[in-house]
């Protein structure tokens, strides 16, 4: 045992060491240029024994893929990551976005939270295992860390499981989007996250009669109907029981919910008052439908009354759920006529069952190395490449979990896609000794 606890050691020292390399390596997108990364990490798994292949939509932005082959067939795992980053302005920083720098235990640069810190635990992990001899006893595990996340996955892992699925079809995948731990009551929780919410953004328009806006009554103005319509997209649709809302609400109530909305509905408010900061930043948003206002258009010319006026409205909706039942919510909301909608975008949230396997494996992980505290389902309000490998391998079993518990959630949501994003180097390490762990609980 104190032979492995050393090795373990070993890959979060590894973990922390690449993070560094990683972070001094800039990566924003766009441009992108995730080549060096990738080639630092395709270099670091080569050398540990996996067989490694960089495969490119454009020049210059290569999504690694590799493999450690099992002795047997059996299933693959994969662990999962993309390495570009959103931009930074430096002078908005109090340091170096590109330092890769550890102080007060921190490691500091673009990237550290999203998510340059779990593609380093991960390698890290991976390649720790490779150099020590060890290969699954059944199935394999790949590596794949992807470019283009933060534009769309276009060129990263969108085009990835289209044009090459064969490369990284898989089973189980780990990505990004859960894990950070929470506290309610002197509780500690997991988020396990199981799924992303659909986007269907929308144009909302009313139409006038164009003319001088010297002379107002001459014009009909398209602006002045819109104002109303933006006052009622302040209320939202109902609370959806979801199963992964009632799951998480259950969970952190202590109540059996049941899948009444209105007993759900009231367990929310109360929780509202216990943790509210809990409840406005997971709850709500995968509780119901979200639209809201973020554009605005009407008169292209300072004088004249416009004609038409629209608004934009990004729309996110529980997983599974289509353009039909939007268009349904959102009349509810603005009223039945006046305006006409134009869909923008049509993206159907996926999830995975929250019930697996894999699920099991890393509750057990959890209850080893944080005696009391619980794994609850979430599903994600933004987007990953999770949702690339649940459409193209419907049998899979994909997660986002990479554990955190130094800085909590509330300490390391502000500082994605923020200034001065940071990660704990124990977190780093902690986050290593997960992947080893879990790597070995589904493969050998």
């Amino acid at each position: 045992m104190e032979g492995e606890g050393a090795l373990a050691t070993a890959a979060g020292s590894q973990a922390v060491d690449l993070l560094q390399r990683l972070l001094r390596i800039n990566t924003v997108n766009p441009p992108g240029n995730e080549e060096p990364a990738q080639e630092l990490l395709a270099q670091t798994l080569t050398d540990a024994g996996f067989e490694s292949e960089l495969l490119a939509a454009e020049t210059g932005r290569p999504n690694l893929v590799a493999r450690l082959r099992g002795e047997d067939p059996g299933p693959t795992l994969c662990l999962l990551g993309h390495v570009d980053t959103v931009p930074a302005e430096p002078a908005e920083w109090s340091f170096d976005p590109w330092a890769g720098d550890v102080v007060d235990g921190e490691i500091r640069g673009r990237g550290a939270q999203d998510m340059k810190d779990q593609v380093a635990a991960e390698v890290a992990a991976a390649a720790a295992l490779g150099r020590e001899g060890w290969r699954p006893s059944a199935g394999d595990l790949l590596v794949v860390a992807t470019a283009d996340e933060e534009m769309g996955a276009g060129a990263g892992a969108q085009w990835l499981c289209r044009e090459h699925p064969d490369a990284v079809r898989c089973d189980y995948v780990l990505n990004e989007g859960g894990g950070v731990a929470f506290e309610v009551e002197g509780h500690r929780f997991y988020t396990l996250c199981v799924g992303e919410k659909g986007v269907f953004r929308f144009l909302v328009r009313t139409h006038g009669r164009a003319g001088h806006a010297s002379v107002p009554a001459l014009g009909d103005n398209a602006l002045l109907k819109l104002a109303p319509l933006l006052e009622r997209l302040r209320r939202q649709p109902p609370v959806a029981p979801t199963p992964e809302a009632i799951e998480f609400i259950s969970a952190l109530s202590r109540e059996d919910i049941g899948a009444d909305p209105e007993r759900l509905a009231d367990a929310v408010e109360r929780l509202r008052e216990k943790a509210p900061e809990m409840i406005a930043y997971l709850a709500d948003p995968m509780l119901r439908v979200t639209l809201v206002p973020t554009q605005a258009r009407a008169s292209e010319k300072e004088n004249v009354i416009p004609s038409t006026a629209e608004t934009l409205v990004d729309c996110r909706v529980p997983p599974g759920i289509g353009e039909n039942r939007v268009r349904e919510q959102a009349e509810e909301i603005l009223g039945g006529d006046g305006y006409s909608m134009e869909f923008v975008e049509h993206v159907v949230g996926n999830r995975s069952p929250s019930r697996s396997p894999l699920r099991d494996m890393i509750e057990g992980w959890v209850a080893d190395h944080d005696p009391g505290a619980e794994l609850v389902p979430i599903v994600m309000a933004g987007f990953s490449d999770s949702h690339w490998f649940r459409k193209a391998f419907n049998a899979a079993i994909v997660y986002g979990f990479c554990p955190q518990r130094e800085l909590s959630l509330l300490d390391a949501a502000p500082l994605v896609h923020s200034a001065d994003e940071r990660a704990a180097v124990s977190d780093v390490e902690f986050a290593a000794l997960f992947y080893r762990d879990i790597i070995r609980r589904v493969l050998e």
